[in-house]
């Protein structure tokens, strides 16, 4: 399964999602990095992914986005692929 990291604070609604989604596709761990804890961290996200909202997720070297991105990655089946590599 492929790596994952998601960007993301410690109250954000939808990280929360954003994880549970995941789990539920059989993810196992999420690297998460707290931009609230290191804000140092949000500069290189938002140099990373051109965002300065959170969630933030990546698989693999595949920049997603947010819950969004994630959520109609999975409606339109190309979620489960993306997680396989």
């Amino acid at each position: 399964m492929a790596k994952i990291t998601m960007y993301c604070t410690g109250v954000c609604p939808y990280c929360e999602r954003a994880e549970r989604l995941l789990l539920a596709k059989g993810v196992t761990h999420i690297d998460k990095i707290r931009v609230d804890l290191e804000p140092e961290r949000r500069a290189e996200m938002m140099e990373r992914t051109g965002r300065r909202t959170v969630p933030q997720i990546y698989i693999g070297d595949h920049h997603v986005g947010g819950f969004d991105d994630l959520s109609a990655l999975d409606r339109e089946g190309k979620l489960a692929g993306l997680l396989a590599q």
